[in-house]
């Protein structure tokens, strides 16, 4: 489990030197978890023929239970199952770097799981593993939320180095957090795989994740899931891939599909040199 800031390092000669091709693939996943791999695997296979190096799936890819409670019974083992194996073999299959936006892992409690996004590389391997810190909690007219009944909580922030760059992962309402991304140190492309709900979607999605990017003058890759689900769900959807300068690249508002932009360092480094906000801050809390 992550209980500290996890960095992995690469060689110098991995910096990247040119655009990449970047997809958020969106979901709308039901209760049965072959059922949305295959969807998954299906997507991904055009994200890659469509030149993607560099994959994300949303929150809750492989299942959205009819009850909260379904994802503990489905939870793995680190390393083991099959919604792990389809992330590593997918990704060496199709020789990309796949973010799984969330996968159910065991917790140390037997009614809660971490959620939990993992890394793999394009040979299949799993290199990072970031757990959910922030939990969802909503109770608003007819609707409540608590994921703290069946989650335990993550404690490390985590990010690592890839062949894109520097890449800082999250999970849904940590987008709300500004503060998770500030400890990351200076990172090149966010994560925010996600399951928005409809209310608080429309309310504020698009806003908070063009905010991380200009914040950060990161990229802000958010995949999400998007549409009605069978458990009676509605997801906001609306995936979108935003360049450091807050401009929304590429977006898709409802359904499954893919979304497809390319991450540009020496544009993302012009902009950094132009306006060098991350080297002004002056009140550092980590």
């Amino acid at each position: 489990m992550q209980d500290s800031l996890a960095c992995n390092s690469l060689p110098p000669e991995t910096v990247p030197t040119g655009p990449v091709r970047v997809a958020a693939i969106q979901m709308a996943a039901g209760p049965n978890i072959y059922a949305n791999l295959e969807e998954a695997g299906r997507l991904l296979d055009i994200a890659a023929s469509r030149g993607a190096k560099l994959a994300a799936l949303p929150e809750y890819f492989c299942l959205m239970g009819m009850e909260d409670a379904d994802r503990v019974a489905a939870r793995e083992q680190d390393n083991q199952g099959p919604i792990q194996e389809f992330l590593g073999n997918t990704a060496k299959r199709l020789g990309i770097w796949l973010v799984g936006g969330s996968v159910p892992l065991v917790s140390s409690r037997p009614d809660k799981v971490r959620n939990s996004c993992l890394v793999y590389n394009d040979n299949g391997e799993q290199v990072a593993r970031y757990d959910k810190i922030h939990l969802f909690g909503l109770e608003l007219g007819t609707e409540r939320y608590a994921e703290e009944e069946t989650i335990e909580a993550g404690q490390g922030v985590v990010a690592l180095e890839s062949p894109f760059g520097r890449i800082g992962l999250s999970i849904c309402y940590d987008i709300r957090f500004p503060e998770l991304y500030r400890s990351m140190g200076q990172v090149d492309i966010i994560f925010a795989p996600a399951a928005f709900t409809a209310t608080t979607g429309k309310a504020h999605w698009e806003t908070l994740i063009r905010a991380r990017a200009i914040e950060n003058l990161a990229y802000v890759v958010a995949p999400a899931q998007g549409g009605y689900h069978i458990n009676g769900r509605e997801t906001h959807g609306d995936s979108m891939i935003v360049d450091p300068w807050g401009v929304v690249l590429d977006r898709l508002p409802r359904g499954p599909g893919v979304v497809i932009a390319d991450i540009d360092p020496e544009y993302q480094a012009s902009l950094r040199s132009s306006l060098p906000a991350l080297n002004h801050r002056t009140l550092r809390y980590f």
